[in-house]
This record gives structure tokens, sequence and C-alpha cells, in this order.
């Protein structure tokens, strides 16, 4: 695919479907995950409403492989998911993934994804965007198949799916940009990048 540009951006993850995104929009960009400790920085914002604390986490690695990066512009991101006000984390082990899913059941997800860029340790853009994702009622029997088929894959996503795949059997409805949904407000992204000279604009 012919690159649209894209010049010392690195992405601070090494999620699959961010660097699709990327990849499809025709973004340049290479690859390093961020060592920072989530829970850590969540637990210090637990009062916070859940897009701030996806704001804080973004932010957070965004500016941790910059800083080691020097010169380059590093776009951070993280999604953190609520239902009826408690939020959720990656699940810790496929058992805590079935009582995710059991959770959700016949509820409504809000998925906050959000997005960071930083150069030099120093934050120059935060943005977030919601979806609202409509969970139908999920029987035992489907949870138990569902993980057969994506466990552990999912393990590293917040909700438990993967929309692009079998993920997309969870739900009834979505409300939202299906990027955002994906795991990054990548049109913000975007206009930010070009704000920043890393894309034409």
């Amino acid at each position: 695919m012919t690159k649209l540009g894209g010049t010392g951006i690195v992405l601070a993850s090494n999620s699959a479907s961010r660097k699709a995104m990327l990849e499809a929009a025709g973004v340049s960009f290479t690859a390093q995950a961020a060592d920072v400790d989530e829970r850590a920085l969540e637990a210090e914002m637990d009062d916070a409403d859940p897009a701030e604390i996806a704001q804080a986490l973004a932010a957070a690695k965004a500016a941790s492989v910059s800083a080691i990066r020097p010169g380059d512009l590093v776009l951070g991101s993280d999604s953190l998911v609520e239902i009826d006000g408690k939020r959720f984390d990656k699940p810790t082990s496929r058992e805590n993934a079935a009582d995710h899913l059991r959770s959700f059941s016949g509820g409504v997800m809000t998925l906050h994804s959000a997005a960071a860029l930083a150069r030099d340790g120093q934050i120059l853009w935060v943005g977030s965007d919601f979806a609202r994702l409509h969970v139908r009622e999920l029987s035992d029997a489907f949870i138990e198949t569902y993980l057969d088929a994506e466990w552990p894959a999912v393990s590293q996503c917040v909700g438990v799916f993967r929309i692009e795949g079998p993920g997309a059997q969870l739900f009834d409805g979505i409300m939202g940009d299906q990027f955002t949904v994906l795991g990054m407000p990548l049109l913000q992204v975007l206009d930010a990048l070009r704000e920043e000279g890393a894309l034409l604009s």
C-alpha cells in the first residue's frame, strides 16, 4: 500500500488493531510498546471520570516511549470499558474473561478510547471519543464456545472482544465511530498528526 505520509512517528503499542488502523490509513510508523504500570495509574485516579483515565493512560504511554526516542513523535493510545458505572480492565485469565462477559450480558457498554502525542517526554496533544455498545443476552454455552475460539487472543482486549472478528457476535447494536470501537479515535489522531507536521495537510 502506498503511504500518504508519516515522518518519525512511533506508535507506543503493539496492538494489532491500532497498527492495522494506521497502516490502512496510509501512515508510516514504527511501533514500540510502552512500559507503564496501567493498574497503578488507574488506582491513583480511582475517582476520576473514565474518559480522563483513558486520556491519562494514553498520555503516560506516549510520554514513556518519547523519553527514550528523542525527536520522534510518539502516539499513545488506551481504551477503557464501563458498564453501569463499573470499570473493567483486561481479563487476567479465561475464567476472569468469562466473568466479564457474564457482567456485560444484556447491558450497554461504554467504550472510551483516547490518544495522545508526545515528543521528548512532553505531551503535545490529547484527544478521546466514546462509543456505546449494546451487548445481547449471552448464554453460558455461547460464552464458553466464544472463548474456545477467541482465548487468549482477547486477553489483551479490555472489552474481551475483537469487533473485526467473532466479537461482533456479542452485540445487537453499536452507536459511535468504528475507529473508537477498534481502540483509537483515528480521525482526531490524523488531524493532530497534520497539525504537528507529521502528515501532509
